[in-house]
């Protein structure tokens, strides 16, 4: 009977986890207390969610202490809100970042830059100067499409504010009625 040949294993699932979190660049936040993202479930959002998938687990391993909630909310395809990410810095501030039609890189670098720091700094520089992408996967970004009819859009706690009617009781119309 022939001997089986044993091969060596490859990298390991944790490996890989443990690899994408350590990669650089490190994404520590200074003075950041809180990170709270507001998003659609599905079907709407999706450099956000993505965002959400590829950045917050690094976001999360570099900062533990951070305070991270995020909120998918379903959305029908008439509800028109944006998502957004509220930041509360350790002193009080808060800042509110658009995430609407973004990607998830291009939110990546506008968190970095509100709370990055000097890390932050140090590391654009160097990716800079050695000819490297600032984000991995950030070459693959498109220009910036300016829409010529775009509208803003309301937050969610604004749209919900602002559709809030109250429903009709079951057996009772509203309007005129002729008798």
């Amino acid at each position: 009977m022939a001997r089986k040949v044993k091969s060596i294993p490859g990298v390991s699932h944790l490996g890989k986890i443990l690899t994408n979190l350590n990669s650089a660049p490190k994404l520590s936040l200074s003075n950041l207390k809180s990170l709270k993202l507001t998003l659609a479930f599905q079907n709407d959002h999706f450099g956000a969610r993505h965002f959400v998938k590829e950045q917050l687990p690094r976001i999360r391993y570099a900062n533990p202490g951070l305070e991270i909630q995020v909120d998918k909310v379903q959305k029908t395809a008439e509800d028109k809100w944006r998502p957004e990410m509220e930041l509360e810095f350790a002193d009080g501030q808060q800042h509110t970042l658009d995430m609407h039609e973004k990607w998830s890189t291009v939110i990546l670098k506008e968190l970095m830059e509100m709370a990055g720091g000097d890390p932050w700094k140090q590391w654009k520089a160097e990716a800079t100067s050695r000819g490297l992408a600032v984000i991995p996967g950030e070459e693959k970004e498109p220009a910036v499409i300016q829409r010529p009819n775009a509208v803003s859009l309301p937050s969610l706690k604004l749209f919900r504010a602002s559709s809030t009617k109250t429903p009709p009781i079951s057996g009772i119309t509203t309007g005129s009625a002729s008798v």
